[in-house]
């Protein structure tokens, strides 16, 4: 794991060495275990590399590495999981020098090609390829967008890196907000891909890889694999066997995954939150190894607290558990940080735990394995379920019926719903019972008022509906729009998801913050075989009698009671909404007070403040729509710092 970044610039004006290590000092949390940086002059090529060692912990496993013929030099971030059987078909041909996968890459590029390569590396990654007899530079990125790549271009140079932070140290700067891509962020609490909040900054897509010439006109990305795809090959082709031998299919193909992604020459361990996925992961792991270390977080406010449930999955299968009870006071310590840790506006609440319990985890390990991606290939979020369950109930209402309904619905105020399940609630089972009844009452009629299946679920996703920039009321985006009426709507949703929230959200949101504490992170549920298998299930495989993950559950099961597991899924959510109004109020003031938005002019101050005033009150709950524009200017406030200089560290420098 690592971060890279580089130039192409024969401009000739542009110091490229100097240039190059002030991009990659900014990635130095990305890879502290040491820099290289490679240069062509001839070429106007400069690729830097910091590097986190995790495999081939010698200097063999170096970079930017050269292949053995000389015609390729790759700066590489990532694992390719399956290296050692490629491998062991690559011997020989190809003479290794050393035990990096980094190796094998481009031993495989040179006997295959870079396409063809591509298909057979199972892995997460992002890499650029610099071809010295083409004079050509190419970008990839892995199949489920686990490793981020930024690319475009500053004044007279292509410059591409692991994180903005890498193209913001570039002498010119990455130049001007992209006020669409705002807009779609204020929408939705991150970037979607491709765009990137700078004009002119691109994010690489999954699955993709792009060539960039020498005189750097640069290609439009180009797919090699995609979710979509999948989906679609899943639809045509459904998996049709018992339903027995498909969980057999399922543990087998997850155990492989595990077993792959446990290999590494320094201490490996998982995050645990007692859920289904993450006990999955635990499970599997421990099914191979004799003593599994794990990590969870806790919270002082019971309400949010699952810490004990980790807690009872961890006994029974016999890890060596630790876990951490993050406080106000630990958020605010991590806040203020959360803007240069991201490097881009993003607004998951739950990058602060995530944040913290890969602190922790750092401790002990440096590789931990996670549980993301379960949800969207196995139907996991609430959503897939109550969403259908309403779309279903109100459909055949008119319009104009169903916007009277949610109209009545909106008009209860949410503290007297509140007060209403709080007398209620003594008699309701658990699983009844929800937080924030109000406001989820609230959303509810939000979606009630939608035209069709696809607005709601575009008004599921979206944050802050309102226009709330300054001048600028954009349309909801085009790549919204769902392409695919045969699929049932709640495989919709799960694609949809797939396609943006994870790569966009989730995926940022576990990169950036194992990253910055020097910490890989892995997913298994994200190795190809097991999103493609996923995409061949029956809708009913995955969601059955209200609840999702069925298959998945039936795997887990197989070492993990259900007592255990079996209850309502929570996510990762934290009391955000109780600290802003309390120990983070003063610092989120300060960021939104009314002098500082009319002196910005980004914003509508109007709108801003009337929700701050009403999440203060405790009359609504709005910190989705509010941790949105406090991230923002967090980060615009930031962004202007001078970029970090480089660390002293003995660096190694080569040249064509």
């Amino acid at each position: 794991m690592c971060g890279i970044a580089g130039i192409l610039d024969n401009s000739g004006r542009l110091p490229l060495e100097a240039a190059v290590r002030s991009m990659t000092a900014a990635l130095v949390h990305r890879g502290p275990d040491g820099e290289g940086i490679w240069l062509d002059a001839r070429a106007g090529l400069a690729l830097g590399h910091r590097r986190l060692a995790v495999v081939e912990l010698s200097e063999l496993g170096a970079q930017p590495m050269h292949s053995a013929d000389g015609r390729f030099v790759v700066a590489f971030n990532g694992e390719i999981y399956n290296y050692r059987e490629l491998r062991k078909r690559l011997e020989a041909v190809h003479p290794f020098r050393g035990s990096s996968d980094t190796e094998v890459l481009l031993a495989a590029i040179c006997e295959w090609g870079l396409e063809r390569s591509l298909a057979r590396f199972n892995g997460m990654f992002a890499f650029a390829l610099w071809d010295r007899r083409e004079h050509k530079l190419f970008l990839a990125r892995d199949r489920a967008g686990e490793k981020p790549l930024y690319y475009g271009r500053i004044a007279s140079s292509f410059v591409f890196g692991s994180e903005l932070s890498a193209l913001q140290a570039h002498p010119a700067g990455p130049g001007d907000l992209d006020r669409n891509a705002l807009a779609e962020y204020l929408r939705f609490g991150y970037v979607p891909a491709p765009s990137s909040i700078y004009s002119g900054i691109d994010k690489l897509p999954p699955g993709c890889f792009l060539e960039v010439a020498a005189n750097k006109r640069i290609s439009d990305p180009i797919p090699y694999w995609s979710a979509e795809s999948a989906a679609l090959n899943g639809l045509s082709e459904p998996l049709s066997c018992r339903e027995e031998d498909a969980v057999e299919q399922l543990e087998e193909l997850l155990c492989d995954a595990v077993r792959l992604q446990t290999f590494a020459d320094v201490p490996v361990g998982a995050f645990l939150s007692g859920g289904i996925d993450s006990s999955t992961v635990v499970a599997l792991m421990c099914r191979a190894e004799r003593r599994v270390r794990t990590f969870t977080i806790g919270f002082a406010e019971a309400a949010y607290n699952e810490a004990g449930h980790a807690r009872e999955v961890a006994r029974h299968l016999g890890t060596a558990h630790t876990e951490f009870e993050l406080t106000a006071s630990d958020a605010m310590a991590v806040v203020p940080r959360l803007a240069t840790i991201y490097s881009e506006p993003f607004a998951d609440a739950s990058q602060i735990p995530t944040y913290l319990v890969s602190a922790q985890a750092r401790r002990h390990v440096t590789v931990a394995l996670s549980g993301d991606g379960a949800d969207e290939l196995f139907g996991g979020y609430n959503r897939y379920f109550w969403a259908d369950s309403i779309w279903r109930g109100i459909c055949p209402l008119p319009h104009a019926l169903r916007r009277m309904l949610a109209g009545a619905l909106s008009a209860m105020p949410v503290t007297t719903i509140d007060g209403m399940a709080s007398a209620m609630s003594p008699l309701l089972p658990a699983k009844a019972r929800v937080r924030n009844p109000g406001d989820k009452l609230h959303k509810i009629a939000h979606v009630v008022a939608a035209r069709d299946a696809n607005e709601v679920y575009r008004r599921l996703v979206t944050n802050w509906p309102e226009p709330l920039l300054a001048g600028c009321d954009p349309a909801l985006p085009t790549w919204l729009m769902d392409r695919h009426g045969a699929l049932p709507f709640q495989s919709r949703m799960m694609l949809l998801d797939t396609l943006t929230y994870l790569p966009d959200d989730i995926l940022v949101k576990v990169d950036r913050s194992s990253m910055a504490n020097s910490l890989e992170a892995r997913a298994p549920f994200l190795d190809r075989r097991v999103m493609e298998f996923a995409a061949r299930l029956p809708l009913n495989f995955k969601v059955r009698n209200g609840s999702g993950k069925w298959l998945l559950r039936k795997v887990l099961h197989k070492y993990v009671p259900p007592a255990l597991v079996e209850r309502p899924k929570a996510g990762f959510a934290i009391p955000l909404d109780s600290w802003v109004r309390g120990p983070l109020r003063d610092w989120a003031e300060e960021l939104i007070s009314e002098r500082r938005l009319r002196q910005e002019g980004i914003f509508r101050p109007a709108a801003v403040r009337r929700k701050w005033r009403e999440h203060l009150s405790g009359a609504r709950n709005w910190i989705a729509p509010l941790w949105s524009v406090l991230m923002f200017q967090a980060w615009n406030e930031q962004r202007q710092l001078p970029a970090p200089s480089a660390d002293g560290m003995e660096t190694s420098v080569a040249t064509a």
